[in-house]
């Protein structure tokens, strides 16, 4: 990969841990977060030694959603034509789709999230798998402050999470969802006191999920990802055809063996992907 500016990533016994590393610009997203990001996400995917990514941030905020100077520099927003109107919806799918691969990688996904989750964050959260959050942390749908309706994700991922009438108050108020609220709702799995306990719960957790056959966890994102969307009768049929694909009875016996004499099970990575265009370079 590129070096990266708005991000660091490491990788140590199998969990990928990005960080949110412009504290002094609340971490907003401007284009290169979004190129880092979908960079740093397509080669996780392809690589198959994470078993689980951890995304936590720094300073006083998670993030503060999206760069407002993007919109009057970094991209032209043409509502002068019906073309320029229309190139709108490809660059939301461009942008959209970024976020969607948190939600379609090979490994679950967990949010550290410290102070203000904000806007373009929430969109960004809202796809991962699992949130944790800080007792002073907080959501805010910031769109409908700044004149716009949420256009990456929120709208489309929240409603799926908490009560659709609390998603209505959030998005059509630009109200602050407290991070106890949000526990209550089930937004978030746990509330911690400080960044640092935040951090140790989100890979403590991490830890447990790599300790397990990734097949097994990539096969279980599947299902529940598949029966989110459809009725019980297509999940079912779904489960069938997907645990007849990756049932493995040596990883059962594994699982089984190392949790009776109480030792970590060892088990294969995924495979490394490689796409049809890059076949033979």
């Amino acid at each position: 990969m590129n070096p990266l500016t708005c991000f660091t990533l490491s990788t140590t016994d199998h969990i990928a841990h990005l960080v949110l590393n412009r504290p002094e610009a609340m971490n907003t997203m401007h284009p290169t977060f979004w190129r880092e990001l979908d960079e740093v996400l397509t080669h996780l995917h392809k690589a198959g030694e994470a078993r689980v990514l951890v995304i936590s941030s720094t300073g006083k905020h998670f993030s503060a959603g999206m760069a407002l100077e993007t919109f009057s520099g970094a991209i032209a927003m043409d509502d002068q034509s019906p073309e320029g109107r229309a190139a709108i919806f490809d660059m939301l799918s461009d942008m959209q789709a970024t976020f969607t691969k948190l939600e379609t990688l090979r490994i679950p996904v967990i949010a550290a999230i410290q102070g203000g989750c904000i806007g373009g964050a929430v969109d960004m959260v809202t796809a991962c798998c699992l949130r944790y959050a800080t007792s002073d942390a907080f959501f805010c749908i910031q769109e409908i402050n700044i004149g716009m309706v949420a256009d990456v994700g929120t709208l489309q991922r929240l409603p799926k999470l908490v009560p659709l009438a609390v998603v209505k108050e959030l998005a059509y108020t630009g109200r602050r969802l407290s991070a106890a609220r949000a526990l209550g709702y089930g937004l978030v799995n746990e509330v911690f006191d400080s960044p640092e306990a935040l951090l140790a719960g989100a890979l403590l957790c991490a830890k447990e999920i790599a300790s397990k056959p990734p097949v097994a966890i990539w096969g279980t994102k599947q299902a529940i990802h598949y029966t989110r969307d459809h009725s019980v009768d297509d999940a079912l049929k779904q489960m069938g055809w997907l645990q007849g694909a990756i049932w493995s009875n040596q990883h059962v016996r594994e699982a089984v063996t190392a949790m009776k004499e109480k030792r970590a099970g060892e088990f294969t990575d995924l495979s490394p992907l490689q796409s049809f265009k890059e076949i033979g370079l």
